[in-house]
């Protein structure tokens, strides 16, 4: 199974990611991670997406999928694999497209989980960051232990303001992949309310098990 999980900030992609892989045994491609690592690393392609990820702006798609295309070369990634935080532009989705049948493999699937934007920001603006374990904690879901609660951080990308901004990045831009594939009949959505588990049982329903 070859997809890639779309998304609004806050729809718990991360969480649903982690039980998918674990349950089909594919590796979960996170392009953020992947940037990250390739820049730790000082790879080539890394070199190429310092600039970018320094200023803050997209690293170019080209980078990206020359990212991804040597990581799906791996052995773990043979039967297929998840891939979460690209394309987020439509050119970029295309160009992915290209990119993956001249290497002789195509995307599966396209799962998009659906989420109000009212309740997403209630979401992420509760989430407070804890420098020293790595964990995320949320004000009203999952509250930190009263010990620690001095030290926890309300990262700038988790303000209301910012979500703002996030949450228009994506209507206005990263939706537009998804009538794309829509076309290719590889789109399928799920609701993202409720817990964790209950979105999880959601998506095993609408996902074959490779």
């Amino acid at each position: 199974m070859r997809m890639i999980l779309v998304g609004p900030p806050g729809a718990g992609k991360g969480t649903q990611a982690t039980r998918i892989v674990e349950r089909l045994q594919i590796p979960h491609i996170s392009s953020g991670d992947m940037l990250r690592e390739a820049e730790r690393d000082g790879t080539a392609l890394g070199k190429q997406a310092a600039p970018y990820m320094t200023k803050g702006g997209f690293v170019p798609a080209d980078i990206v999928i020359g990212m991804v295309l040597e990581r799906i070369a791996q052995p773990d990634a043979a039967k297929g694999f998840l891939l979460d935080g690209f394309p987020r532009r439509l050119v970029a989705a295309e160009a992915l497209d290209r990119a993956l049948a001249t290497a002789g493999t195509e995307i599966d699937l396209v799962l998009v989980v659906d989420v109000p934007d009212e309740l997403l920001t209630n979401r992420v603006v509760g989430r407070r960051w804890d420098p020293e374990t790595k964990t995320t904690y949320h004000l009203a879901t999952k509250p930190p232990p009263p010990d620690i609660v001095h030290r926890l951080v309300h990262r700038d990308d988790d303000r209301p303001e910012a979500v703002a901004t996030r949450l228009a990045d994506y209507h206005a831009i990263t939706s537009l992949i998804i009538p794309y594939y829509e076309a290719r009949g590889i789109v399928k959505r799920v609701d993202g309310e409720g817990t964790p588990d209950a979105v999880a049982r959601r998506i095993k329903a609408l996902m074959p098990e490779s």
